[in-house]
């Protein structure tokens, strides 16, 4: 017999994640920064005979307003073996619809194939982009070098050449000067941000899973990149430089830097994060000739509200901002 059961222990949650080859977004500190902005969380884990845990899922609950009542979401996960997919996810469901209503139970997993059971849709829509660059770490420097364009190889040797410093950001002052770098990044290329507190949040509750690094000029931070990592992923979450930054291409030596830490700590896979048009992706798709594919957005319906939510209300991060801004009229 296969039961869900709620998790209340921080070091056991953590530690099965990290295991079983779970994602950053799994882990217990991803879930309270969203708790702490706006989102429930509950970590189930999927035992069998009350007494062996087989599985895992933290699962972020949005309130919506009537009659759609709430989003369930799954980001990157859950966590089981193929196995016992089937049952974590049916289990889930049924979980999600008594506890919450939820209109849907949407999930994301960090998969390029995965077998859906019956009574799931793929999803078009998306809160966390599909398409992606992930590096294998464990190919050595030379070849994943030599399967980089010739200009990104270039301008990694040329930035590393330049009188700057790389460190791993540790105070809080450093911090919030590389905000202001990103907060300028955002206003360049016309993005929004969350406010301050927010990345506070995740620079303390995620610890040493969060791995903040930045290029230095004169003490000063140029260029800053930011890493959720688990034991086997570590996944790009922010990033931004300054004029100066630009000039200096910085952030090409600086990913560099960052890549090879996370070969240094016995990490396998280094997610870029997703790619999107413009220039952003441009930069990233000069670091390999590989580009990945995730399997995207499944949704099990969970309501007869379910056509409305699809129809009307678009998913992904605009869907949040609607969200956000119906609260706000409450």
């Amino acid at each position: 017999m296969k039961t869900l059961k709620k998790c209340h222990s921080k070091p056991d949650w953590d530690d099965y994640i990290l295991e079983n080859n779970g994602h950053p977004l799994q882990l217990w500190g991803w879930g309270d920064v969203k708790f702490a902005h706006g989102w429930s969380v509950d970590r189930l884990f999927l035992y069998e005979d009350n007494e062996k845990v087989i599985g895992a899922v933290q699962l972020l609950i949005r309130h919506l307003p009537w009659p759609m009542r709430s989003l369930a979401y799954v980001p990157r996960g859950p966590v089981a073996s193929e196995d016992d997919r089937e049952d974590l996810l049916s289990a889930l469901a049924e979980y999600v619809k008594r506890i919450y209503h939820s209109v849907a139970l949407t999930i994301e997993p960090d998969e390029t194939e995965y077998a859906i059971p019956k009574g799931w849709r793929q999803s078009k829509r998306h809160i966390l982009p599909a398409h992606t660059v992930i590096l294998d770490l464990d190919k050595p420097d030379a070849e994943l070098l030599n399967d980089m364009a010739k200009k990104t190889r270039q301008y990694i040797r040329k930035s590393a050449s330049e009188a700057m410093t790389i460190k791993r950001v540790r105070s809080k002052e450093d911090l919030n000067k590389c905000l202001e770098i990103y907060n300028t990044t955002a206003k360049r290329a016309k993005f929004n941000l969350h406010s301050n507190s927010y990345y506070h949040d995740v620079f303390n509750k995620l610890g040493d899973n969060s791995q903040l690094f930045a290029a230095y000029v004169d003490d000063q931070p140029i260029s800053f990149l930011w890493l959720a990592i688990s034991a086997d992923t570590a996944l790009e979450l922010y990033g931004g430089m300054n004029e100066q930054g630009q000039e200096l291409r910085a952030n090409y030596a600086l990913k560099w830097h960052a890549i090879r830490k996370c070969k240094e700590w016995g990490l396998s896979r280094y997610d870029f994060g997703g790619l999107i048009d413009g220039g952003v992706s441009t930069f990233k798709m000069g670091w390999t000739s590989t580009e990945t594919n995730l399997v995207g957005t499944f949704d099990k319906p969970l309501s007869v509200f379910y056509g409305i939510w699809i129809s009307i209300l678009p998913m992904g991060k605009s869907a949040i901002r609607l969200t956000k801004r119906l609260f706000k009229r409450q």
